[in-house]
């Protein structure tokens, strides 16, 4: 996935919650990228913050890194 689609995506969900608080908006954005990308995506989102991620807003940037200091441990069975 390009570094412009994550972006975009990612900056579109915070856009939907930042009319909250911004750590509420934070929390909500990485409620719905957990809840809603493929792990791959969220891998890539976070890979993509540790590039630099310059093109992240606030709250999405504040959510990617949320992702990457609390992973999911896979589930097996």
């Amino acid at each position: 996935m390009s570094a412009d689609r994550i972006d975009r995506m990612a900056n579109q969900i915070a856009r939907f919650f930042a009319s909250r608080p911004e750590p509420d908006a934070i929390a909500a954005t990485e409620d719905h990228i957990r809840k809603f990308w493929d792990p791959r995506m969220r891998a890539a989102l976070v890979a993509h913050l540790a590039a630099g991620g310059t093109e992240l807003s606030p709250i999405a940037r504040g959510a990617a890194g949320r992702l990457r200091d609390q992973p999911v441990l896979a589930r097996h069975g």
